[in-house]
């Protein structure tokens, strides 16, 4: 690693290309480049005091002047009567290793702009903006020092534009609305959004990528992003139902608010920003943190085939489960997913929770029985925590469900959050319960807490309707996944289902954030009431590959495993935890393809999936090794396919020899997709 302080002759060197065409009324205070000079920032006072940035890409506006700064409901606002106390730019350069990823090894670049302001004329309070300027982004927070006269601060309104310089098409999914995350991707021109949650992906005039979100949400309301007029954004924050969106005591940082820039769709997947923005692992050694893949009796209960609660059709008994265990013994899969296990399912649980044991399960669910039987064949037990957004009844239980977990082996669990219009059961200091937003702080303080209990019992997380991803996984990498997006059990019962580009979609939105639990792998194509997804059987192979979990479910029912073993096979053989990531193509919404190397052997596997459209792309090899062949094993849309109809079922497996030196063309059908392993020949 090296750290280094740059002179102010440096400083006037590299931010040289800086000064615009246009005047500007604000006095410049700060500025930095990108380390390879193509993204800079400034910092600027207006006449007023009033605090505010702006950032180019090769001497061309991106983000254009925009305000920064606070209204406080407990003080004076944090908007005007600045003066600079000091402003220092310095480089940082090094490498950092993921226990798990989408790559082994992260590049940590960037040039640090930092600028130490004062208000004067308010008992001169102090305020630190800090911007770090890298590459393929940028990323700022604000720091509030200890001081005594700011000790206690209430945030009612964060001031924090984006005035986008370009005309602008935006992907985006509605903020504050009763899913939650769960909206379908819409596609809109900026300036029709309205409050939209984050990622928000935007492809600009000029072909440039920008993405919109934040890195380290920690004891802060998560941000939304509003239009205010035209193309100017404006961070909004989460409501709090008690007062302030934001109550800190002494000093703190805010979350960085960060900018994925690039020239396309696949440089912005490329990205390891909000990674690089949050603090290294607290944990310590996590070699129990386990990626892997699982499968599980949920479907069945998706496709109304069992039920969650006990009776005539529990699927969650000693006798199903054992049946599941035997199958994933046989065919490699590490995990057994059991919903349902546990005591309070009958109750009204969507609305309340308040009935769930987390320590009990059905008198016929034997748990320990089934925890020893697994572990003998090689099986680890995936628990699930169904909390029905009831944290009252949850949190009071926390501590012995984890222990009970521990004690019987299960080493990750699978918890859920199924709220009603985005509303929680928080337990109240004074002991009085309130309901409150899981996007508010506390909510987002509620999320930490359970992966950081977790973690003290060494169990991994995989949490649904989570907070959104912000990186956190490197601070704590025992949250291995969330769903937090419109997920394949839609496919079941949703109306509509999802649509044919949803992961196309989803590859440049949702998942520039994290690891998604996407659950793919449904063979049959079905779900409840013949509900048909839009979707050939190749793209339900693609969807290992393309969207991103390290904990992945193997959706389907094993009936129907067996009746497509040529699929299945990819299926089996497809990992979870990766060496190196490449995206080698895509448009947001139409197709994306990637290529992914096994971390645990010289294995490469390519992903590509396509919207309603058919396509066909070069695959240029390069990615693999010269010098060596390789088996490519292709699952590949037969001639027919095509999502509308019966052919969606048409699927080719087929070997050849390449090398480094070949391309391929990718034929994608309709609604289709495409998945290849690359074997070394031996």
């Amino acid at each position: 690693m090296r750290i280094r302080f740059l002179s102010a002759a440096a400083v006037a060197v590299l931010t040289s290309s800086m000064a615009g065409p246009v005047a500007r009324a604000q006095e410049v205070v700060g500025s930095a480049t990108s380390p390879d000079g193509a993204l800079s920032v400034e910092v600027q006072l207006g006449p007023t005091g009033r605090l505010g940035y702006d950032i180019k890409r090769k001497g061309k506006d991106i983000i254009a002047p925009s305000r920064l700064g606070f209204n406080l409901a407990n003080a004076w606002k944090l908007d005007g009567g600045f003066s600079v106390r000091d402003t220092r730019v310095s480089e940082h350069d090094d490498t950092w290793e993921q226990p798990w990823g989408e790559r082994r090894h992260v590049r940590n670049h960037y040039r640090e702009l930092r600028v130490e302001l004062e208000q004067k004329e308010r008992d001169q309070r102090a305020l630190a903006v800090v911007f770090r300027v890298y590459d393929d982004g940028v990323g700022f927070r604000y720091e509030f020092p200890e001081q005594p006269q700011l000790r206690d601060v209430e945030i009612t309104d964060e001031l924090t534009e984006f005035a986008v310089a370009q005309p602008a098409t935006a992907w985006w999914i509605p903020a504050g609305e009763l899913p939650g995350l769960e909206e379908l991707v819409r596609k809109a021109p900026l300036k029709e959004i309205g409050t939209a949650n984050t990622p928000l992906t935007m492809r600009l005039e000029d072909g440039t990528h920008v993405a919109i979100h934040e890195a380290a949400l920690v004891d802060y309301a998560s941000m939304w992003v509003r239009k205010v007029d035209g193309q100017l954004l404006r961070a909004q924050l989460a409501p709090s139902s008690r007062g302030a969106a934001v109550v800190r005591h002494g000093a703190f940082t805010t979350p960085w608010r960060t900018l994925r820039i690039a020239d396309d769709a696949a440089g912005l997947y490329m990205s390891d920003l909000e990674l690089n923005l949050n603090e290294p692992n607290k944990l310590g050694d996590v070699s129990w943190v386990k990626p892997s893949k699982f499968v599980g009796v949920w479907w069945s209960m998706h496709l109304q085939q069992t039920t969650w609660n006990a009776g005539e059709r529990h699927g969650a008994t000693t006798k199903n489960t054992r049946r599941y265990i035997d199958f994933a013994a046989k065919n490699g899969f590490r995990g057994v997913l059991v919903e349902g296990w546990n005591q309070g399912w009958e109750s009204n649980w969507g609305h309340g929770g308040a009935d769930f044991s987390f320590t009990r399960p059905y008198p016929d669910f034997d748990l320990p029985a089934l925890a020893a039987y697994a572990k003998k064949k090689g099986v680890r037990l995936i628990g699930h925590h169904e909390t029905g957004a009831n944290l009252v009844a949850y949190e009071g239980q926390m501590d012995d469900a984890y222990a009970l977990y521990a004690a019987l082996g299960v080493d990750s669990v699978k918890s859920g959050y199924v709220h009603e219009a985005g509303t929680m059961l928080f337990p109240g200091a004074d002991g009085k319960p309130y309901y409150g937003n899981y996007d508010s702080q506390d909510g987002v303080r509620h999320f930490q807490k359970a992966v950081t209990e977790a973690a003290r019992h060494r169990i991994a997380v995989d949490t649904h309707e989570p907070i959104k991803d912000t990186g956190l996984r490197r601070t704590y990498p025992n949250w291995l996944s969330r769903e937090g997006a419109r997920g394949v059990e839609y496919n079941a019962w949703g109306n509509p289902v999802n649509p044919v580009d949803h992961e196309a979609k989803l590859v440049f939105t949702r998942m520039l954030s994290g690891p998604m639990d996407y659950t793919p792998g449904v063979l049959s194509l079905v779900g409840a009431e013949g509900k048909v997804f839009n979707s050939t059987q190749a793209k339900q192979l693609a969807n290992f590959v393309v969207i991103y979990s390290p904990i992945a479910m193997a959706a389907d029912i094993p009936e129907n495993y067996a009746k497509y073993p040529k699929a299945f096979k990819f299926i089996k053989d497809v990992p979870t935890d990766w060496d190196d990531t490449r995206v080698l193509n895509g448009a947001v919404g139409e197709y994306a393809t990637m290529a992914r190397k096994d971390r645990h052997s010289d294995d490469w596997y390519v992903g590509a999936v396509t919207d309603g459209e058919a396509r066909t792309l070069p695959l240029p090899l390069s990615f693999l090794d010269a010098g060596k062949d390789y088996v490519a094993e292709i699952y590949r849309d037969g001639d027919q396919a095509d999502y509308r109809n019966e052919h969606r079922f048409d699927l080719v497996v087929e070997k050849r020899t390449v090398t480094a030196r070949d391309t391929l063309q990718l034929k994608l059908a309709p609604g289709g997709g495409q998945a290849i392993r690359f074997a070394p020949k031996h």
